[in-house]
Formats: C-alpha cells, sequence, structure tokens
C-alpha cells in the first residue's frame, strides 16, 4: 500500500482530499529506483482543471512508455492546502508516488493562461526549488516550459532553465537521452544545458543577453553561449499519424471540469482569424486518419467507461472525415449510453444534422461565435463569417428544436467603433427575430439569447501583435455602451448580456507582450500573497498595481503603446512557422478591411508550407 504524502488528519480537514492522493483508474506507477530518469509534469492549476487538459494526458501517456522513464503528476495546491504545506515545510508532491517534486530529474510545466504565472512561483515555492534558474544546483530539478504561453517566454525566463517550443512528441525523447549521456559522463547542470541547448526546439533563457533602446523597446537579443542559437524553431508533427495517441486515459475519482473521453481529430485551423494566437502558432492544419480514430475513439472509451467523447480540435467542421467519424460513433456507441460532444463547429445545415443526430431529445443550447457586432469588424479580424450565414443558420437551429443560443463576442479590437460594439445588441435582437418568424405552433417555448464579450488582448504571432489594447477604463465604457444598447431592444427580456473581468484583462495583457523586465513584478505580486489569478474570487488587483509601482514598470508600455511595424519584439527569436511579413501583410489588410481566404481556399504563403506537412501539401502529387 503507498504511503501518502499527507496525513489523515490533513486530509480530513481540507476540501477535495481526493486532489492529492492518486490511485486513479488508469494512473501508471513505477519504481522510481529504476528509472533513469523521472519527470514530474505539473499543470498549474487546481486538479479538476489540470485533469481536464489534453496536452497532459498525450505526453504522460507518452513518457510512461518508454522503459527508462517514469512521468509523475502534480497540480497546484488549493488555497486551504496551501498555507498547510507552508506551516508544515511538506514538500509538493507527485500523485503517483507521492514523492516530493524536488527528488525528480525534471520539472516539466505547461504554460496554457498568463494568469495562471503566480501558481508557477507557488509551485517552485511549496517544491522547495529555488525561483530563480539561477540559483539552482545540481540537485535542484531542471525546470522545462511549454504550452502556448512558451511562445513568448520572456516574463518567465528567470524562472526556468529551459522551453520547449513546440509539440512534445518530436524532440522529448531525445533530450531525455542527452540527460542520460551527461549523467553517465558525470557532467554539470550547465553541460546538461549547452547539449539541449543544441536541440531544435529548445531555448535556454540563462544562454541569451537582452538589451534596451533608452524609450524601453527591445534593442537586441544575443546568444552568450556557443551551444544557443540565434533562432528558435517551434517542432511539429507533420504525420499525425505517426505518433501513438492515449489508449488508457486516466479517469478521475472526483469530477473534472471535461469529464469524458477526448478525441484530438486534427491540430492547427485553417480560418486565419487575425487575433486568434492558436490559429497561428499550431499551423499548419494536420489530420488524423479515419482509421486512426476509430481505433483510438475504441480504446478510450473501453479502458475508461466514460460516457462521452468529445472530438477535439480548433475547427472541427474542417476535417475532411468528420461526417464519416461521426456516423462511425453513432453506429459503435449512440446505443451504448456514449454521447457525443462536438465543439467548435461552425453552424450550417451539416452541422445541425449531425448535432440532431448526437444531442438528447431535450436540445441544449446552440453557440455561434460572430466575435465582433458587424460585418465591417468581422472583415477586419477575418472571421470569414457573414451576418446572412449566422441568421440562416441561426433559424435552422430554432426550426431543428432549438430555443437558447449563446453568442462569444470581444470587445476592444482593432478599428472598432460605437457602431461595431452596438452591433453586438442590435445582431442578437435579429436572431431572436428569427426565432418569432417561425409559426407560433412550431416553436420550442420562449427564446433566449446569450451574449457574452470578453475583452481582446493583443497575443505574439498574431497580425494583431502591433496593436493598441484599450484600457480598463474604455473597456468598462465599451461594455456599458453595449448594455445600453440592449435595453432598447424590442425583444430586449429574450436578450441577455455579460462581460469579462476587465482589471484581469489588462494583467493578460502585460504578461501576453511582456519582456523579461515584467518578471520581478510577478514575484513582487506572488510575495506579496497574489495566486490562482485567473480564480475571480482569489484575483486581488490592488496586489498587482502596487507590484507595478514597487518595480517601477509602467502598465501602459505593455498594454496601450503603439508599436511600430519595425520594432522588435521580445518573442521575435523564436521561428513559429509564421513569419512576421505576413503577419505585417495581415496587419495591413485588416487596416483596410481586407478578407484573407482560408488555406483550402488559397495559400496566403504565411511560411507554414516550410515544415512539409498537413493542408499546405493537400491535393499535391
Amino acid at each position: 500500500m503507498r504511503k501518502l504524502a499527507l496525513s489523515d488528519e490533513i486530509l480530513l480537514s481540507i476540501q477535495q482530499p481526493a486532489r492529492y492522493i492518486g490511485g486513479e483508474v488508469n494512473m501508471i506507477k513505477k519504481d522510481l529506483s529504476k528509472m533513469a530518469v523521472k519527470f514530474a509534469f505539473c499543470f498549474p492549476d487546481v486538479y479538476e482543471i489540470g485533469m481536464s487538459h489534453l496536452g497532459i494526458q498525450i505526453l504522460y501517456s507518452m513518457f510512461n512508455r518508454r522503459e527508462d522513464m517514469c512521468c509523475e503528476r502534480v497540480y497546484s495546491p488549493w488555497m486551504d492546502l496551501d498555507p498547510i504545506m507552508r506551516e508544515k515545510k511538506i514538500p509538493l508532491f507527485t500523485m503517483e508516488s507521492q514523492e516530493p517534486v524536488k527528488n525528480f530529474d525534471f520539472l516539466g510545466i505547461t504554460l496554457q493562461y498568463e494568469m495562471c504565472y503566480t501558481n508557477v512561483l507557488q509551485v517552485l515555492d511549496l517544491s522547495q526549488i529555488p525561483l530563480h534558474a539561477c540559483d539552482r544546483t545540481e540537485k535542484d530539478p531542471i525546470v522545462i516550459g511549454g504550452g502556448p504561453c512558451a511562445y513568448n517566454p520572456e516574463p518567465l525566463a528567470d524562472f526556468f532553465d529551459m522551453f520547449y517550443i513546440g509539440e512534445g512528441e518530436t524532440v522529448y525523447f531525445e533530450l531525455m537521452d542527452r540527460y542520460k549521456e551527461n549523467k553517465a559522463a558525470g557532467g554539470t547542470r550547465k553541460q546538461f544545458l549547452e547539449m539541449a541547448a543544441e536541440l531544435p526546439g529548445i531555448y535556454v533563457p540563462a544562454f541569451y543577453d537582452v538589451a534596451y533602446n533608452e524609450d524601453g523597446t527591445l534593442k537586441s537579443f544575443t546568444p552568450n553561449n556557443p551551444h544557443a542559437k540565434a533562432s528558435i524553431k517551434k517542432q511539429v508533427v507533420t504525420n499525425m499519424d505517426d505518433v501513438g495517441y492515449i489508449e488508457r486515459p486516466l479517469v478521475p475519482y472526483i469530477k473534472a471540469t471535461q469529464d469524458r473521453v477526448v478525441l484530438e481529430i486534427q491540430r492547427g485551423c485553417i480560418r486565419g482569424c487575425r487575433f486568434c494566437q492558436a490559429g497561428n502558432i499550431y499551423r499548419p492544419l494536420r489530420e488524423h486518419s479515419l482509421e486512426y480514430l476509430k481505433n483510438y475513439a475504441y480504446q478510450m472509451l473501453k479502458s475508461t467507461g466514460h460516457e462521452e467523447i468529445s472530438l477535439s480540435s480548433l475547427s472541427s467542421s474542417d476535417y475532411t472525415y468528420l461526417e464519416g467519424l461521426v456516423n462511425f460513433l453513432i453506429d459503435e456507441f449512440k446505443g451504448k449510453g456514449v454521447n457525443i460532444s462536438l465543439p467548435s463547429l461552425r453552424i450550417d445545415a451539416f452541422s445541425l444534422d449531425v448535432m440532431s443526430k448526437i444531442q438528447d431529445i431535450k436540445k441544449s443550447s446552440i453557440t455561434f461565435a460572430p466575435e465582433a457586432g458587424s460585418q465591417r469588424l468581422r472583415d477586419v479580424i477575418n472571421k470569414g463569417l457573414t451576418e446572412e450565414v449566422i441568421l440562416k443558420g441561426a433559424r435552422e437551429a430554432f426550426e431543428a428544436g432549438w430555443n437558447r443560443v449563446k453568442l462569444y463576442f470581444m470587445l476592444g479590437q482593432p478599428t472598432e467603433t460605437v457602431e461595431d460594439m452596438e452591433g453586438i445588441a442590435l445582431l442578437s435582437e435579429k436572431i431572436a427575430e428569427e426565432y418569432y418568424e417561425i409559426p407560433k405552433d412550431q416553436r420550442h417555448g420562449k427564446v433566449q439569447v446569450v451574449a457574452s464579450s470578453s475583452f481582446f488582448v493583443p497575443k505574439p504571432f498574431t497580425p494583431f501583435q502591433w496593436a493598441r489594447m484599450c484600457t480598463q477604463d474604455e473597456f468598462i465604457q465599451r461594455a456599458g455602451i453595449v448594455r445600453s444598447k440592449f435595453r432598447e431592444m424590442k425583444n430586449f427580456k429574450s436578450l441577455r448580456y455579460n462581460w469579462h473581468e476587465a482589471e484581469l484583462t489588462v494583467l493578460e495583457g502585460v504578461f501576453a507582450r511582456g519582456d523579461r523586465r515584467v518578471g520581478a513584478v510577478l514575484e513582487e505580486a506572488y510575495r506579496n500573497g497574489a495566486i490562482y489569478d485567473s480564480w475571480s474570487e482569489y484575483f486581488k488587483n490592488d496586489i498587482w498595481m502596487k507590484a507595478f509601482e514597487t518595480c517601477g514598470v509602467d502598465i501602459s508600455f505593455y498594454t496601450t503603446r503603439e508599436r511600430s511595424l519595425d520594432e522588435l519584439f521580445p518573442w521575435d527569436f523564436i521561428d513559429a512557422g509564421v513569419s512576421k511579413e505576413f503577419l505585417k501583410r495581415e496587419w495591413k489588410n485588416a487596416i483596410q478591411e481586407k478578407v484573407t481566404p482560408n488555406c483550402r481556399q488559397k495559400c496566403s504563403g504565411c511560411g507554414a508550407m516550410a515544415f512539409g506537412g498537413g493542408v499546405c501539401f493537400e491535393g499535391r502529387i
């Protein structure tokens, strides 16, 4: 029987002890004493969120297939356990063996969202690992970061030994081999970092020097070690069927946020929305074959007992074999109590037909993401969705039995006017009117249209990385304009409008385009109690504002400042596959309200063809 890191007394005093004891269905437990490489994989948020993350499940399965290596998991302790661990000096531990994280060779941390950065420091702190990479000794784990936020790693540069840029199935095993080689030779920590820095996709921040101009902009970013590369190229799986998937996904004993089997059908996107970082950094679109997905769908459902399977991608409707896959899942599993979930569908006749087949008779709400209230602004952001298509889709959904619609918008996007803002209310009203045009005896109760708006954050490797961001007051003012317009609508009682927190958005904007200087603000805020910032009930904006003041860092420099096209960005040393020239061209197209065709309509020369696979080569001999 495993010995738990927490006593019964502690476990009985906290919420959800199952967050910390492990032992889940399909958990892999190896003998640590026989492992050449011990890897602790961390999701820096509460267990229920981390257990829902597909990337960790994929890499957990992949790492543990290797006989000389073990991969164990660690999550951020919740707010009730955190102070107990500090008071009793209990080191943070992994789920599988309950061993302290500090005893592992690697601590890998996935970086999914900027507002989890204080939790990264929490994990290091509770693990009793020095926060700063430069203070770590030969006894400390190598701390490695990856995920979408690693595409601008600079705000976290002081806290990580290295970053992995790209998809984990490509270089990780070679990195582990170099670690074993260095260890066998009696090499030092620095020698291993030098060996790692020679690998494609690996960035070691300590091996680079940064200089700034008098106006605060970046002057230069240069390697200071002969093993470091001037440019770090993201790593991409070219043929998706060449890599294994998850045969036996972990199944938690408590309800996770995503409590289902997740089947990744493709990576990347063809659409080219100009605000979307994922659509750019995951280029090119690459698909799994139908047979591959059939095989893993069957294995995962059989090994977990889950009653729902979700098809994961940025735009499921663009998957070539979607109809065949859905029909297979319906034929194979629908009669066996298995529900099928299809997020990220474009609402058209085919999608509605598919959803009618897979949803229960009582239909849940249907979701549209127009992102902007006017057609002009949708052209600016290259959404590729017309009002005619939106209204037609809503009408067809209402006629098929749906009566609840969710709409997602974004406020504060480049060139936005009052007319664009008010267009959110007007479009919501038009959708409600579509419902009331259906004969009364054919309606299904009252219609409800719920419109939600987040606030725009410019992200690296998007055409909007040059854009000015709104201030907190401007965001709130814009939400007020939309809310006032909603109150004028004839069908006001059928409409609802809500919006995201502006304070949080501003902070996200700082870290999205930040450089190494904002790391000091992060550390100052953390030491003064900032933690779980992505949870609104724990976010303390006053701590952050004081930290910016203490560190002498100007928020507006990173958010509202206009950027010139020739400015050197902190992330420019990363080759993400989309060229800066393409992004500049798209930024100019946005200002001119020009629409760019999707990748299957016409190649835009973004640079992703250099990877040698995916949609760029569809139809070629």
